[in-house]
């Protein structure tokens, strides 16, 4: 199976992280159930890929009901799983390069928009070779989700992924477009339907436990200078939660580092109070004849 200009050194990295990752998210769904806390799962998921891999490319991502992404637990979360609707999503990475999964665990008796956003996932995974745009991609997932009845999440789309990089281009869209960009051999993408009963756009919450380094530069304060050690140390570019660091008066600092440009961070997106999202997402290297999966 060619994967073109991507070597096969490269290739191997990356489907050495997309298995990790499988074995972790299989994992992990099975301990979302009520009464479980969030924290724990999350915890459990970040240790199991330290002991597997060279470390996690962005936190796990725990969200329910009308959270789409980047809802992560906080330090002391003590929040349990009720009758929800959880997505998992999850990041592994080798040597910097980066696999990306999601699955969603039904506890609240909705399953078919769980189906709607794995079926839009098989059909796009079906469309993804060399030459194809992504907007083909995008109308393929979004038949799938509307023939359920159901709305794609718009203004969220798969993306590529590149060593210490977890959301680069090129941008697959969750919806038919006429522009896009062709997908050439040894690219490597990760496709992520969302299925929701709202409007099909998510807005930015209140909570935000997830940051990344935006711009490295000398700062003052000490304790804003303990993390970005760590961060630069540990993280490099890549998403980190804010439990994870553990300088004292972290919280802070990160708060402080974010007011100056240092880090950025990503607030929890939400569809409309009420609605539901599922999601499914893998990662794919694209082939001469299709694309190969290397997170199933």
């Amino acid at each position: 199976m060619s994967i073109g200009p991507l070597d096969e050194e490269t290739a191997e990295k990356y489907r050495e992280a997309g298995s990790v990752l499988r074995e972790v998210l299989d994992e992990t769904a099975e301990m979302v159930e009520p009464g479980a806390t969030h924290l724990e799962v999350a915890e459990h998921a970040e240790e199991r890929i330290y002991e597997l891999a060279d470390g996690c490319a962005f936190p796990v991502n725990i969200s329910v009901d009308e959270e789409a992404s980047h809802a992560s637990p906080a330090r002391d979360d003590d929040t349990e799983f009720g009758e929800e609707m959880v997505c998992l999503d999850c990041g592994v990475h080798i040597d910097g390069y980066i696999a990306d999964a999601a699955v969603t665990v039904d506890l609240s008796g909705n399953e078919e928009l769980v189906e709607a956003a794995e079926e839009a996932l098989d059909a796009a995974l079906d469309a993804v070779g060399p030459g194809v745009q992504t907007g083909e991609i995008g109308a393929e997932i979004e038949d799938v989700i509307r023939g359920y009845g159901y709305t794609p999440v718009l203004n969220l789309s798969g993306h590529g992924v590149e060593q210490w990089d977890a959301h680069t281009g090129p941008n697959i869209p969750n919806r038919g477009t006429e522009r896009g960009v062709e997908l050439e051999v040894g690219d490597v993408v990760a496709i992520e339907p969302f299925a929701t009963t709202g409007s099909g756009k998510v807005s930015e919450g209140s909570k935000e436990e997830i940051y990344s380094l935006e711009r490295d530069r000398s700062v003052r304060d000490r304790s804003a200078r303990q993390v970005l050690e760590q961060v630069n140390e540990e993280y490099k570019t890549l998403p980190f939660a804010s439990r994870w660091i553990d300088s004292p008066r972290s919280d802070i600092a990160i708060q402080r580092l974010k007011q100056q440009g240092v880090l950025h961070g990503y607030p929890v997106l939400k569809e409309d109070d009420g609605e539901l999202v599922s999601q499914a997402e893998h990662t794919v290297i694209v082939t001469e004849d299709g694309c190969e999966i290397i997170t199933e």
